[in-house]
């Protein structure tokens, strides 16, 4: 082909980004030029850093990144877009039936990671796509982590990411049942949960409304019906000395550390904010 028509056939990216971003600010998208270039990149099948050294599109980059960007104005969820979602060091396979992890809860899976010691049993309850318990194993020397989880498609997603992580096993069990996971009662050394916490009748964006599995969001009128029973399970759980952390609503920074203190088993209750200063995790130790 003649190299002029070949050029003439493509779609600087500069406007096309710029277009695009335009379309998702329009949409009530809250990062329109990060998710713009993030689909780009996608298309383009590179890093969103190497975006620099691209100048234009082909017809056929332009079509696709257009549909995608049309998909997002919808407010498709953008890791649903990917295929994957971005959590510490990991990428984690992501889509439909299953809670997108969200940046926040990076926070409370570092904090496990510094309490997990070398050969430590680690229990990660309402896992999800396993971001939490892959993150510990990922970045701590575990000899064990349980990845519990009821939801069928969830757990489709769970297994699938935790399958290169031969430390991490995958339970199929309702974290609100007394006997989950009986046969570690009193062995387990650090237990983390991100549990449906939400309550009933928050209003949530498009995103949260219309793609996240609503189970995995809301937490009963209050937002601790998940909460109480999983307080006590850790207690069941946990070794003397053994630890856990529970992130919760920002609504919940008083209520979830005086659960912990009023069951009376745990000691070094401690609340937690986020990097915007809002409650977020609360931790304790197993008396």
């Amino acid at each position: 082909m003649d190299p002029d028509l070949e050029d003439s056939s493509r779609t600087p990216l500069g406007p096309a980004l710029a277009a695009a971003t335009a379309d998702l600010s329009g949409s009530g998208v809250e990062s329109p030029r990060v998710d713009a270039e993030l689909l780009a990149a996608h298309v383009l099948g590179i890093p969103r850093g190497r975006l620099l050294l691209v100048d234009s599109l082909r017809p056929d980059e332009l079509s696709r990144f257009t549909e995608l960007v049309a998909l997002r104005a919808r407010r498709i969820p953008l890791q649903h877009l990917l295929g994957t979602a971005a959590f510490r060091h990991l990428e984690l396979q992501v889509g439909d039936g299953v809670f997108v992890p969200r940046p926040e809860t990076e926070l409370l899976a570092g904090w496990g990671i510094e309490h997990t010691e070398p050969g430590a049993t680690v229990v990660d309850l309402c896992s999800g796509t396993g971001a939490i318990a892959l993150a510990v194993a990922d970045e701590a020397r575990p000899g064990r982590v349980v990845a519990v989880e009821r939801s069928p498609a969830a757990l489709d997603y769970l297994r699938r990411n935790a399958a290169p992580f031969p430390a991490v096993e995958v339970v199929a069990g309702d974290v609100t049942d007394p006997s989950l996971l009986s046969g570690l009662h009193g062995d387990v050394d650090v237990l983390l949960c991100n549990p449906p916490y939400v309550p009933d009748g928050t209003p949530v964006p498009p995103e949260v409304a219309e793609h996240d599995p609503a189970e995995a969001v809301f937490g009963g009128g209050d937002g601790l019906g998940v909460i109480r029973p999983v307080i006590a399970l850790a207690a069941a759980l946990l070794r003397p000395g053994g630890v856990v952390g529970l992130e919760h609503d920002d609504v919940h920074g008083e209520a979830v550390p005086a659960l912990l203190r009023a069951d009376g088993r745990f000691t070094e209750v401690t609340a937690h904010d986020d990097l915007t200063g809002r409650p977020r995790y609360a931790t304790a130790r197993r008396t």
